[in-house]
Parts: structure tokens; C-alpha cells; sequence
């Protein structure tokens, strides 16, 4: 694939159940993927272990939303091996400057210390990558996007492949056929990720997720 695919483009690959990726962050060719067992969040199960809890619950972080997208991404991009290179960065910028694209971020001391970014059609949201400078600043932010989607109307949170880490929180695996199934549904819904409406609290989060284990 060519360095020149369009954003609009990229939107199309995901409505059709695949993703782009390269080889490595400095390789500028792109390829496509379509994993036969696809790796997925159920809408509210995120498990929520007891130190997380307490790390959640002392809010001495502020949470805001897409206020540094490109710097995310670049966060996500900062290690040996990513996939993110630089065409797949402007992409995703182009996406969120859109409003198909959005990060959950965590600071602290106005520094930025973790965060997710994805992309969203319909009510699907595709998880790209996630990030930390401290100690569970990722898992921080992936718990405030789990509320998040759980309330402002998402049906599908799509994490691309199961990772140890991932399944730890929560994440399971499913076939192409069940992903393309639910992919479908979803992106035949609404949903609304800056919904003016939703609000949350760091004891929303903790009351309101799934399992604490």
C-alpha cells in the first residue's frame, strides 16, 4: 500500500473490519489487516483491580479529552517497537481534526503522564494504542474511556488483537465472523463521544465499572 491512502480512506478500511499498520515506525509502506480472531472490550467490563481502584480514586490527575491528540499518538509512537509511522500519524491527526478520532488523556501537575486514542464511526470505537509515564496512567485513562463509551451510547470497542495485559482488564477474543456481526450493528447506531450531556467523577468510574478483582 501505497503512503498516499486518505483518511478517508483509512475511515472505509475500518467501516469494512480491517486496519492499517506498518512494518515499523520508520518503514513508510502501509499494509492492511484482517486478524481471524479479533480482540474486543465488552461495553462495560472493564475489571478494575483494587489498586486501581485506590490510584483512581485520589485524584490528585485531571482528565481531558482530545486536547492533545497528535501529542498522544506521538507518546504511543515513543518505543522500540510501533507500528505508528509517520503516514499513519498525520492520518490519524487528519481523523480527529474530523471528529473521527479522539484521545482520553491523563495529567498531572500539567504534564501529560498517560493516555488512549481511537477512532469512532457509528457506534463503534476502534482502539489504537495506549501509553504511560507513570505508573497505571494508561489504565486510568483506559477506565475513564470505558464510562465514557458505556455512557454516550457505544456498542463496540474494537482492541484489534487480544494482549496479555489487555485480557487482565477485561478484553476477550472473538472470530472475524462475530467481529463483522457487531461491527455491523454498531456502525449502524448512533453514538456521541463528546456528547455535551455526559459527565463523570473518578467515583463514577470506580462504582460504575465492571468486576473489581
Amino acid at each position: 500500500m501505497s503512503g498516499h491512502l486518505s483518511a478517508e480512506l483509512l475511515l472505509e478500511g475500518y467501516r469494512q473490519g480491517i486496519f492499517p499498520m506498518s512494518e515499523n515506525k520508520y518503514d513508510p509502506e502501509l499494509f492492511w489487516v484482517n486478524p481471524k480472531e479479533r480482540g474486543i472490550f465488552p461495553i462495560n467490563g472493564f475489571h478494575l483491580s483494587r489498586s486501581l481502584r485506590r490510584r483512581l480514586l485520589k485524584v490528585d490527575y485531571e482528565v481531558k479529552v482530545s486536547t492533545a491528540f497528535a501529542e498522544v499518538v506521538r507518546a504511543c509512537a515513543d518505543r522500540k517497537d510501533s507500528w505508528i509511522n509517520q503516514t499513519i500519524f498525520e492520518l490519524y491527526c487528519t481523523l480527529a481534526a474530523k471528529g473521527k478520532a479522539h484521545s482520553i488523556e491523563i495529567w498531572q501537575n500539567r504534564a501529560l503522564i498517560g493516555g488512549v486514542y481511537g477512532v469512532v464511526d457509528g457506534a463503534a470505537f476502534f482502539g489504537e494504542s495506549m501509553f504511560s509515564r507513570e505508573r497505571d496512567a494508561s489504565k486510568m485513562a483506559l477506565a475513564y474511556l470505558m464510562h465514557r463509551l458505556d455512557h454516550t451510547g457505544f456498542k463496540l470497542f474494537d482492541t484489534q488483537f487480544l494482549t496479555e495485559h489487555l485480557a487482565s482488564l477485561g478484553a476477550i477474543e472473538i472470530s472475524r465472523q462475530q467481529y463483522s456481526y457487531l461491527l455491523t450493528e454498531a456502525l449502524s447506531r448512533p453514538a456521541n463521544f463528546l456528547n455535551p450531556g455526559y459527565s463523570v467523577t473518578a467515583s463514577d468510574v470506580v462504582h460504575r465499572s465492571g468486576q473489581i478483582s
